[in-house]
């Protein structure tokens, strides 16, 4: 099996565009929450999300017609972007067919789909616009990455919903680990939309204001949107073309319990836990931080603790949850744990977990970096997603060296 190393970084986020103002948007403690403007909100109670008002794509893309793809695709093809110029990847001097893109979701093109939901019902399905009904397919998320950086690999869109972005760096890495690529770019992209919106709301899982996760007051998620995409490569291929290494993709677990549409099983996650670990070759005891999945439902937050625990033998480490900055991106919401995992590798601290001000005790006694980063020194970091049905996939980086 060959080393996979992360050599590149590509985050859209509400927080910051790139690597370097999401990473002082993390230090900073940074709130991308706003009131919504990216659909009518008007006769909704809860009126926030994080959304990315300051996303132009075209001056992030170099090839893709930005008119003929959906807000989706174009955060997925910026994200590549962006960390293919981080890492420094000349795409002329790499072999084209063994360099590919996987990329995870939970909606696809939901701002088409509300589109032509609406000209279906006013008009039929001649008012449907065609442009959106070729934007639509969910599988042009990662073909929006192959076609903008020219790659002529796997190219592959992993729904497995809030996991999503889990799923597809574990299969990004599976493809180089064994020799069937050398580069992959793998992650997540989601829009906010209405109908998401929506169905959190009727759920009862929709703060109004703040994501407060692991706070005694927490009242659920806010919808986010971006996209994230980290640049993958055999440590052969990094090494050959010197490329620097934020972190090592050390392993990875899945499993799906399927027993239930919503409510997470504490018993599975731990189990995701400990086939992480035993993937990546690591004992709990070597983790120093946790990106949880850290919602904020009351529900999520504590099933996700109780699993750490017990894995952990009562004590995990530093946990914090980005969502509290960024809102819950959906498919994308394990990519940016990942970014968040990485940075705090390489740049030694621990992401803060925003609106914090009072810890639930019934969670135990647990590090939740409260709305502050600190400095720390992180050798191996765990990334919990979670998604419906039980669809559980935990990532676990290293550094480089």
């Amino acid at each position: 099996m060959r080393r996979v190393l992360v050599t590149g970084l590509g985050p859209v986020s509400s927080i910051g565009i790139g690597v370097r103002p999401f990473a002082a948007g993390l230090r900073a403690g940074r709130s991308g929450i706003s009131p919504i403007a990216s659909f009518d909100a008007e006769g909704f109670p809860h009126r926030h999300a994080g959304e990315v008002p300051d996303f132009d794509p075209g001056a992030l893309l170099r090839t893709l017609d930005v008119g003929q793809w959906g807000r989706s695709s174009l955060f997925a093809a910026a994200a590549a972007r962006l960390a293919v110029t981080d890492a420094d990847l000349d795409l002329a001097a790499i072999d084209a067919d063994r360099a590919g893109a996987a990329i995870g979701t939970t909606s696809g093109e939901s701002v088409a789909m509300e589109q032509l939901t609406a000209q279906r019902v006013t008009g039929g399905f001649a008012a449907m616009d065609a442009v959106a009904l070729r934007q639509l397919p969910a599988a042009r998320l990662a073909h929006a990455v192959s076609a903008e950086l020219g790659l002529r690999g796997e190219s592959v869109t992993i729904a497995t919903a809030c996991s999503a972005s889990n799923y597809a760096i574990g299969y990004a890495y599976d493809l180089i680990a064994t020799g069937d690529a050398d580069v992959m770019l793998a992650g997540g992209a989601d829009s906010v939309c209405r109908w998401a919106h929506a169905g959190f709301y009727r759920l009862g899982a929709l703060a109004e204001r703040e994501c407060r996760p692991f706070d005694r007051d927490r009242g659920g998620i806010l919808t986010g949107e971006g996209g994230a995409v980290l640049l993958l490569e055999s440590a052969e291929h990094a090494q050959a073309r010197g490329a620097r290494g934020y972190a090592e993709v050390r392993g990875y677990g899945h499993n799906c319990d399927a027993a239930h549409p919503v409510a997470p099983e504490r018993s599975s996650i731990a189990e995701c836990i400990r086939a992480a670990h035993r993937n990546a070759a690591v004992s709990a005891d070597e983790v120093d931080y946790v990106c949880a999945h850290g919602t904020g439902t009351q529900a999520n937050d504590a099933v996700e603790i109780a699993a750490l625990r017990d894995v952990f033998d009562g004590r995990p480490p530093p946990v914090s949850s980005v969502k509290s900055m960024i809102g819950h991106t959906m498919g994308a919401a394990s990519g940016f744990g990942a970014i968040a995992s990485v940075l705090a590798i390489e740049q030694g601290f621990l992401p803060p977990t925003i609106n914090l001000t009072h810890p639930d005790q019934s969670l135990g006694d647990i590090d939740f970096v409260a709305n502050e980063a600190r400095p720390a020194k992180i050798r191996v970091a765990q990334n919990n997603g979670f998604a419906f049905g039980g669809n559980n996939a935990i990532v676990v980086f290293g550094t480089a060296a």
